[in-house]
């Protein structure tokens, strides 16, 4: 139990969470630069994509491609930066970036050096809502295609 309570991805968020079933979540990050920075996160304590059996690789990449097909389809943004490190949690998780080119750090990584001053807006309620059905859908139509 003790590791659960020290793990950010175990603790309570304050963050939307777009969709969750038992294996991930997708949650929508409160970011001020990046409103609709998502990350999808495995519910396990697992580190590496190849200590999941292929089967789970699949079922969380196909995710991963759908979030970045709802942020594609909503936001149309000038790239999609996909990343998963995972030096500090032991989950396995993926963040879904969507980048413009008048954002704060492009073409750098948004981890990087910015270039220039934020520029954001939060996302809406109504966008939020538009994103989580989006989103669901994807992931439905995702997953279902496994099943046959």
């Amino acid at each position: 139990m003790a590791e659960t309570t020290k793990c950010a991805l175990c603790a309570p968020t304050s963050d939307v969470i777009l969709w969750k079933d038992d294996f991930c979540r997708v949650v929508l990050l409160n970011d001020a630069d990046y409103p609709a920075y998502c990350r999808v996160e495995l519910i396990e304590h697992i580190k590496e994509m190849t200590d999941l059996a292929p089967l789970q690789r699949a079922r969380m990449m196909k995710t991963v491609f759908a979030v970045e097909t709802a942020l594609r389809e909503i936001f149309n943004p000038d790239k999609i930066n996909l990343a998963s490190l995972g030096n500090k949690t032991p989950h396995i998780h993926w963040h879904v970036i969507p980048r413009f080119e008048n954002d704060k750090h492009f073409p750098n990584s948004h981890w990087g050096d910015s270039v220039r001053d934020s520029n954001t807006v939060a996302l809406d309620e109504i966008t939020i809502k538009k994103l989580t059905e989006k989103v669901s859908s994807l992931i439905k139509c995702a997953l279902d295609s496994t099943a046959s």
